[in-house]
């Protein structure tokens, strides 16, 4: 759960004047550069091939991109959990701190025992620098612009979920969490945890883009070693197969089957749901 208790007014620029966006072309980095330049900063879209050079697999482009700025996103590649995470958080607090960052805010995975080694690695890397850390939950954008959209244009939905529940999380809300973060004070040293407001099985989130699209869409649960097989058949090399759908299989074997209130204590409003996420995004008629 979070703690921060007091934050429930639009945030502002003061002390996060020039902020790096890692990954800033993905579905979180968009929407927070997109929210950072709209309050007035300057925006360092980090990636590999924009104005701001970054790139998780290349630490020669971390430095340039940190130099002179006030604060950091950190959204890695591929995910916090990934092999290597730990090592790359190390010398991206150092060369934050070494490069005058006074603030970080850390994208992690809610219920990831090893995202949280990559936390503490980047916090004690980091310790000259304000860190929060970002724990979320599962993506409603996983559904319309990422690695589930295709089923769902097709109109099957596969993966390894079984009947468990997750509290899906908007990405619009978790993009004005972490602004929030960046931008106010009171969140140094803080550990946030944000989902949507109730948990729905992946065969609900199935009938609520049948609903809202007006066509049939259905979940097809598989096995954990199916699901590797797929990836690999996509062209996924089978070792990062393997390890993604271990990593699906693991999240969500109910440990996170229940909601936060994090964007509400963070943002003082209630996140939006997965019903009305899919509305928006799929045009059908509000239930």
């Amino acid at each position: 759960m979070t703690t921060n208790t007091q934050q429930t007014q639009p945030a502002s620029t003061t002390r996060a004047t020039t902020v790096l966006v890692t990954s800033a072309t993905g579905k979180t980095g968009r929407r927070v550069a997109e929210r950072l330049t709209a309050l007035g900063a300057t925006v360092r879209a980090g990636s590999r091939s924009g104005a701001t050079p970054f790139d998780w697999e290349a630490p020669e482009t971390w430095a340039a991109a940190l130099r002179g700025a006030d604060a950091a996103y950190v959204a890695y590649y591929p995910d916090l959990a990934a092999p290597g995470a730990v090592e790359a958080m190390e010398t991206f607090g150092r060369l934050a701190v070494e490069n005058g960052v006074r603030r970080l805010t850390l994208l992690s995975g809610r219920g990831e025992p090893e995202a949280v080694l990559a936390e503490e690695s980047l916090r004690a890397a980091a310790s000259g620098a304000e860190l929060t850390v970002v724990r979320a939950s599962f993506f409603a954008q996983n559904f319309s612009e990422g690695l589930l959209a295709e089923g769902v244009a097709e109109g099957a939905v596969v993966f390894p979920a079984g009947d468990t529940a997750e509290p899906f999380i908007d990405a619009d809300d978790l993009a004005d969490v972490v602004v929030e973060t960046l931008t106010a004070d009171g969140h140094a040293g803080r550990v946030h945890e944000v989902t949507g407001p109730r948990p729905l099985s992946f065969a609900e989130v199935a009938a609520e883009i049948s609903r809202a699209s007006g066509r049939p869409v259905v979940y097809a649960p598989v096995s954990e070693a199916d699901y590797a097989g797929l990836l690999a058949g996509f062209g996924l090399p089978a070792p990062e197969a393997e390890w993604l759908a271990a990593l699906f299989a693991t999240l969500l074997d109910g440990h996170n089957a229940s909601a936060t209130d994090g964007v509400k204590r963070i943002l003082g409003r209630e996140p939006r749901s997965f019903a009305d996420f899919a509305t928006e995004t799929w045009g059908g008629p509000v239930a």
